[in-house]
């Protein structure tokens, strides 16, 4: 029986996947989350869920298939990653303010017994109300928006400051899982079965 492994630290796809009734091995890749020159937003994140996915395959010692993620904000163009500090944190929050961004994440999932290996990515389109700086600086103080692309978690405090979200919710948090089911069952696993 192969293995469900998660290549990816973040609680919140560990929670998204528990949730769904999977049982799923932790191990975190050791690839860096990086922009490559000349891919677009779309193409990083496929790059890097595979990369993502291939790197913690290559290191099981069972049958395992491995899903691997990697997610970022776009807005007008510019791929916005994780906040270094609290002034980044700000900066990024109040360019999404009163703004619609993309929320873009590349899926993978590799299995390298069976020669497995897909990839692909999903869009949401999430709208932020304009929110006061004095709200955004307190909103920084929770701790909240780092480890976070685009500075803030959907599923927390900041799904106060999200006047409307077209597409997967899911998707935000970091896993589309309906996207996540299609490649399960093509390889072979079936949430209901």
């Amino acid at each position: 029986m192969r293995k469900l492994v998660l290549a990816s630290g973040s609680p919140r796809r560990e929670e998204i996947l528990r949730r769904l009734g999977l049982e799923v091995e932790v191990i975190p890749s050791n690839i860096s989350e990086e922009t490559f020159e000349g891919l677009t937003p779309e193409n990083t994140v496929v790059r890097l869920a595979l990369e993502k996915a291939r790197d913690v395959a290559g290191r099981l010692d069972f049958p395992g298939l491995v899903i691997g993620a990697d997610t970022i904000v776009v807005l007008d163009g510019l791929i916005m990653g994780k906040p270094e500090n609290p002034e980044q944190a700000f900066d990024m929050l109040n360019r999404l303010s009163g703004r619609e961004h993309t929320v873009i994440t590349g899926l993978a999932l590799v299995d390298r017994s069976m020669g497995v290996e897909m990839a692909d990515y999903q869009c949401t389109r999430v709208k932020m109300k304009q929110i006061e700086s004095s709200r955004l600086r307190k909103y920084i103080q929770t701790g909240e928006p780092f480890d976070k692309a685009g500075a803030y978690a959907v599923q927390g405090k900041a799904s106060v400051f999200v006047d409307s979200i077209a597409g997967c919710f899911f998707n935000v948090m970091g896993l589309p899982v309906a996207m996540l089911d299609n490649m399960l069952r093509t390889a072979g696993i079936d949430l209901f079965e």
